[in-house]
C-alpha cells in the first residue's frame, strides 16, 4: 500500500532532520496523492530537483513512491528550478513542494532512478 503524500512528507522530512539536514515543506498539495517535488538546495546558488519518476522508467507498479532528478546536468541555478516548479504548479496545482538544504546534495530519496537509467 502506497503511503499518503502527507505521511510522506512528513516521514521524509524527519529523515532528512535526523540525517543533520534543513527540510522545510514550501507549498502543501493534495492530501492523498499531491505529486511531491524535492528541491534539494546546496546553499552555493544551485540546487537540484527530484519528482515522480516516470511510469516507463521501471517493471511493475511498485509499492513506494520513485524519484528521478528531474534534469540532466547534477545541479542548476537557483533560478531554472524556480521556473520548472512554477511550471510544475501550473500543471498541477495540488503538488507539493518540499525543499532540503544540504551542502553535500543529499536527497534522501529512496529509490532514486538517475536520468537516462
Amino acid at each position: 500500500m502506497r503511503l499518503t503524500s502527507d505521511f510522506f512528507v512528513s516521514a521524509y522530512l524527519r529523515r532528512a532532520a535526523i540525517e543533520g539536514a534543513f527540510g522545510a515543506l514550501r507549498r502543501r498539495g493534495g492530501t492523498e496523492a499531491g505529486t511531491i517535488f524535492v528541491v534539494v538546495d546546496h546553499l552555493d546558488g544551485t540546487a537540484a530537483l527530484y519528482g515522480p519518476a516516470p511510469m516507463s522508467s521501471y517493471a511493475g507498479k511498485p509499492e513506494d513512491r520513485v524519484f528521478t532528478r528531474l534534469h540532466a546536468a547534477p545541479v542548476l541555478e537557483r533560478p531554472a528550478i524556480e521556473a520548472r516548479l512554477e511550471k510544475e504548479i501550473r500543471f498541477d496545482p495540488d503538488c507539493w513542494i518540499v525543499e532540503i538544504e544540504d551542502r553535500q546534495g543529499r536527497h534522501f530519496l529512496d529509490p532514486v532512478i538517475e536520468p537516462g537509467s
